[in-house]
């Protein structure tokens, strides 16, 4: 049995693993949907302030750290259910159940994202991106999540 401290280890990996990855996703949205990089995760800062941060299209210390620091932790804050998950016992491989429990999260991650959240706190992105980025980056996200852990089972 894994202690709240390695579960907390784990999910710091794993969801760095899926902040860089999502992150990616999210670069390449912008620069398809809003011509810009940036934009989506500058978007994220809208959290501290408000709608301006959504219309930000270049890096700056105030719109793109912040936004991307809130999106680095939110994806911690998810690894930590991942993670949670693969405590569970299941009668698949190691790597059909993280696969398995990354697609859990990620989709669950979604969901609460776009349909529960209240406005002011959504991720914000949505905002700039087109539903094939924004399922591109929920999908890289997930990815992510797993990626720790199948590499890890490959030894």
């Amino acid at each position: 049995m894994k202690t709240p401290i390695q579960i907390l280890r784990r999910a710091v990996i794993s969801g760095s693993c899926a902040s860089l990855a999502s992150t990616a996703a999210l670069v390449h949205g912008g620069i398809r949907d809003c011509r810009s990089a940036i934009a989506p995760v500058n978007a994220v800062s809208h959290w501290l302030w408000d709608d301006r941060a959504l219309y930000q299209h270049r890096p700056s210390l105030r719109y793109s750290v912040l936004g991307y620091a809130i999106h680095h932790a939110a994806s911690i804050f998810w690894a930590i259910a991942y993670e949670g998950l693969s405590l569970r016992s299941t009668r698949l491989s190691p790597r059909q159940a993280a696969a398995a429990h990354a697609a859990s999260v990620a989709a669950l991650a979604c969901v609460v994202d776009m349909q529960c959240t209240p406005r002011r706190f959504t991720p914000g992105f949505e905002r700039r991106l087109s539903k094939k980025s924004l399922a591109g980056v929920y999908a890289v996200f997930g990815l992510g999540l797993a990626l720790h852990t199948l590499l890890s089972s490959r030894k």
